[in-house]
């Protein structure tokens, strides 16, 4: 019986495996294991490549940059307040969705592949 696409997106977003939903993917905070400890799918069939940076950038861009538009246009703060607000902001947003992006494209790859244990 195939899973639902919702519970193995749910899986890859909470970074566990997509195909049991038992066991962690990752080893730390990007690296992923060789393969999955409860069913033995083998994650480095699975590799999400540049996908969770493409749209980690292109999710925090599309929050942040409207901010930014409207706190200058209100506000008119100097350069140097925007560059100490913003960057850690950015910075913070990146590094903190990037490995559920990370989770969830593998769990996609996972799906297009055909869900299949190699």
């Amino acid at each position: 019986m195939k899973t639902p696409l919702s519970i193995t997106l749910k899986r890859g977003l909470f970074r566990t495996c997509p195909c049991c939903g038992q066991a962690k993917m990752f080893d730390g905070y990007l690296k992923i294991q060789d393969r999955c400890r409860s069913c033995s799918l083998d994650f480095d069939s699975i590799r999400s490549d540049d996908a969770p940076a493409y749209f980690t950038i292109a999710i925090v861009g599309h929050i942040i940059l409207p901010i930014v538009s409207y706190v200058e246009f209100a506000y008119s703060p100097s350069l140097k307040t925007h560059l100490l607000v913003w960057p850690p902001i950015i910075v913070g947003m990146t590094l903190g969705l990037l490995p559920y992006l990370k989770g969830m494209m593998m769990a996609v790859t996972w799906v297009i592949k055909g869900r299949k244990k190699r």
